[in-house]
């Protein structure tokens, strides 16, 4: 088995990466922590650590309304990481980008604005079998309103999505297509950029689902020529419960509010409202500051490790796994397509998945076990769930040698 090149170990200094991240330096069940759930959620660096430390030790203010020294500082940290997301997006303008919850609140927005505004009976809405709930349900609520229909990309035995099935699927009553960037549960990375066009090409608009691919993928809206694109800070390296909406600025004006309440307006009588510019219009209430500002810090964590070097030695770490884990007796891997995100799904014949995630836990190797909010992709593989080994920066080689000896350990003891 292929070991990590000494090419990709000259650009990164693991060892140092390793010591940014203080929650991976313990033990769990006696034994030294392993992780391997990044694609659920990334840990932190001190950097991002300290820089919410830093905005409520030093400058924890309400933004923007205020004139003190203190909301003045709040709110120029604030839209600092606005402006650090519109490089990481190569998006036109910071107003294209509107700070959420996250990915799943992100598609809510645009199911619950521009999908009410502009889906109607008979319309159609394309999602792909291999969608996280968050960008299922949502159009669900919607066709179901309005008296919509939603088509589905099939999935290959691959874990490929099914292009050319895709393409008869578009006509003139598809409004919506709404697809990830790379799959959460198997990590196939989809031809986006073909699938917009195609939408394109019938007049339909199309919702990207960023979240797997913001950490191991370059991304340029502009280039993409998506409507919308959605990313979570914590899937890379980033707070949780923060995350933004890219969408394109003629779309964002037309359509209207998500929530009112303050901020949002630009006055208010009894009589009316008058709502505020983008992106203002659709960030009602205060909002999660202290986590919007450490953002930046992750953003910016990335850029000076370097992104094209991070994904590079992800695939690696990928590569190197996927030979040891399909070398074991009675494991099937879910999802082979050879373009992937460092994501690694599997099953193992006779052993709920369940079970094997208790006990590598107890041999400190933490593993994602069950449906991943894909029971669609699960029931088309005739799966209950899997075992999800995923992987990033900060991990090593060992750390695989560690889980393999763990899975062959249980496949003795189990069979």
């Amino acid at each position: 088995m292929s070991a990590i090149s000494q090419e990709t170990l000259k650009t990164l200094d693991i060892e140092a990466i390793r010591n940014e991240f203080p929650i991976l330096h313990q033990e769990i069940n006696g034994k030294p922590l392993v992780y391997f759930d990044n694609a659920a959620t990334t840990q932190k660096p001190n950097a991002v650590i300290q820089a919410l430390s830093d905005y409520y030790e030093g400058y924890n203010s309400n933004i923007h309304r205020g004139i003190h020294t203190l909301a003045e500082k709040a709110t120029k940290a604030y839209e600092a990481t606005r402006t650090s997301l519109q490089a990481f997006l190569n998006t036109k303008e910071s107003e294209e980008i509107i700070f959420t919850k996250g990915t799943t609140e992100s598609i809510n927005l645009v199911a619950a604005t521009y999908g009410r505004q502009n889906v109607k009976e008979g319309d159609e809405i394309i999602v792909s079998g291999m969608e996280h709930h968050s960008n299922i349900v949502p159009w669900q609520i919607l066709a179901e309103e309005k008296g919509a229909s939603i088509k589905v990309i099939p999935v290959k035995e691959n874990g490929e999505l099914d292009y050319d099935h895709y393409l008869t699927q578009l006509n003139s009553s598809t409004k919506i297509v709404a697809v990830n960037h790379a799959s959460n549960s198997m990590g196939t990375i989809n031809p986006i950029k073909d699938i917009i066009k195609a939408a394109h090409d019938v007049g339909a608009k199309v919702l990207i689902d960023g979240a797997q691919a913001s950490a191991h993928l370059p991304i340029d809206v502009q280039d993409l020529d998506c409507d919308f694109y959605a990313i979570s800070a914590h899937k890379f390296y980033g707070p949780t419960g923060t995350g933004a909406l890219y969408g394109k600025r003629q779309l964002l004006e037309a359509m209207p509010p998500y929530q009112g309440g303050g901020e949002m307006i630009k006055d208010v009588s009894f009589e009316s409202t008058t709502y505020n510019d983008i992106p203002y219009k659709f960030e009602a209430g205060t909002p999660n500051i202290a986590d919007v500002v450490a953002f930046k810090a992750a953003i910016e964590f990335i850029e000076n490790t370097g992104k094209v070097s991070m994904a590079k030695y992800e695939l690696e770490l990928l590569q190197y796994a996927t030979e040891a884990v399909s070398s074991i007796k009675d494991i099937r891997l879910i999802g082979t397509s050879p373009n992937k995100v460092s994501v690694l799904s599997f099953v193992m014949e006779g052993v709920h998945h369940f079970d094997i995630g208790q006990m590598l836990d107890a041999r400190g190797v933490a593993v994602r076990t069950g449906h991943h909010c894909t029971q669609p992709l699960m029931d088309r593989y005739g799966i209950e769930g899997t075992v999800r080994a995923s992987f990033a920066v900060y991990n090593t080689i060992n750390e695989i040698d560690q889980m393999v000896e763990g899975l062959e350990r249980i496949v003795k003891f189990m069979k």
